[in-house]
């Protein structure tokens, strides 16, 4: 449909044309280039810093019911708390980040990490990682916590070590869990546009946006509708085609058979 806000009796169907403008748009490659680093990175990481704070967790330690309570607070905080911290702490006058970078003598003077194309997307991934880490630790603790203790029992009996436990029983106890968390966590990543918008505002010059936030990008500044809904479109396609190549790939349907 070709649907812009501020032409109303132009509204009609416009066949391919939303999808040929799309495609022939100088930002498109990045801004998918943005999506995969985006999702590849964030979801990468939250998934390990997650998994080794759920086999923290897992053990017994004193105060561990207040240590636990502070380290899935970042969980209850709002997306919008979360980005503003973060911009703050990045920013080049009187961020944090700078703050100690001038006092340990890196650098001369603030670095507008916020502001460079090809820089600016990392500082919203680390504040992305830090807001969902608590997702699979909240996860992957409670898939760790109904692996049977006779388990490991028998493990140890027949020797096997530390790691061994880990890639032989644990993670194939649980993997049911790992493809389900890491599958919703993806299509949430993907779709997730909050902090870019809050931090940079897809800046400097789209170098930071995501497919997420490039919709809502061409609905704020552009109001045209139809090609917003095109791109939605091909959201939809990408992320039907992840989910089927990603439930094939790690074998769901076998997954808990121990």
């Amino acid at each position: 449909m070709h649907y812009i806000l501020f032409e109303p009796n132009d509204v009609r169907f416009s066949g391919l044309e939303n999808f040929k403008a799309i495609f022939t748009d100088n930002n498109i490659v990045r801004i998918l280039l943005n999506s995969l680093l985006w999702v590849v990175l964030t979801v990468g990481l939250q998934f390990v810093l997650g998994f080794v704070l759920a086999q923290a967790l897992n053990t017994k330690f004193k105060g561990k019911n207040i240590y636990q309570s502070v380290v899935f607070l970042p969980w209850a905080v709002s997306a919008f708390l979360i980005g503003m911290i973060f911009k703050w702490m990045f920013s080049e006058q009187n961020g944090l980040i700078n703050y100690l970078l001038i006092k340990l003598g890196i650098v001369e003077k603030g670095i507008s990490f916020l502001a460079l194309p090809g820089i600016s997307i990392f500082p919203i991934i680390i504040a992305m990682v830090w807001y969902g880490v608590p997702f699979f630790g909240i996860m992957l603790l409670a898939a760790l916590q109904s692996v049977p203790k006779d388990i490991y029992e028998s493990a140890d009996i027949d020797g096997a070590g530390r790691w061994t436990k880990l890639f032989y029983v644990t993670i194939p106890f649980i993997k049911s869990t790992i493809i389900l968390t890491v599958l919703l966590r993806v299509i949430w990543v993907f779709n997730s546009a909050d902090l870019i918008y809050i931090m940079t505002n897809g800046g400097p010059a789209n170098t930071s946006h995501n497919l997420s936030s490039y919709i809502f990008n061409q609905i704020s500044y552009t109001t045209d509708f139809g090609q917003a809904s095109a791109l939605g479109v091909i959201m939809l396609i990408i992320l039907i085609i992840y989910t089927l190549i990603f439930l094939r790939a790690t074998k769901y349907d076998d997954a808990g058979d121990f």
